[in-house]
């Protein structure tokens, strides 16, 4: 149960390898953490929000929550959430599966600082039955990220 695009965008990344399929869902944070076998802060959940009329993905620690002071200091709006109905038609991809890489080219990609404490991550590997384990240099050099940015909160040690 591979999306086929993903696995495609990782191979000419160099990445297909790490590409993992699992035999029951992930398309939660409690779900993904428990068949990977890793705390729920290792998930890098990706979130899709508007920004200037625009939608922006921000991949963050599985642990994190937004903080709304924190995002409407970086990104000059309060965060608003894509509807759950829109998320597929704007990203590509499915809630519950939504990844970082190959998304439009339009849609910015930012990762939150929280990811940056971990030796690895794991986000969606294009729907809710397959992960990708990468470092946070890694993901951020596959998921062409724009930036880092801290607009979390919960996660703090």
């Amino acid at each position: 149960m591979i999306n086929e695009k993903v696995f495609d965008f990782l191979k000419r990344k160099g990445f297909s390898d790490r590409l993992r399929v699992h035999k029951e869902t992930t398309d939660t944070v409690e779900h993904a953490a428990r068949q990977l076998g890793c705390s729920e802060a290792e998930i890098a959940k990706t979130l899709s929000f508007v920004v200037e009329e625009k939608p922006v993905i921000i991949v963050m620690a599985g642990d994190g929550r937004v903080n709304s002071s924190k995002f409407k200091a970086y990104f000059h709006t309060k965060p608003s959430m894509i509807s759950r109905d829109k998320v597929e038609s704007i990203t590509g991809f499915a809630p519950g599966g939504v990844c970082p890489f190959n998304v439009p080219k339009e849609i910015p990609v930012w990762l939150d600082v929280s990811l940056k404490r971990f030796d690895f991550v794991y986000p969606a590997g294009g729907n809710d039955f397959t992960s990708v384990k990468l470092t946070p240099a890694e993901l951020e050099q596959v998921s062409e990220a724009v930036g880092w940015c801290d607009v979390c909160k919960g996660w703090e040690e």
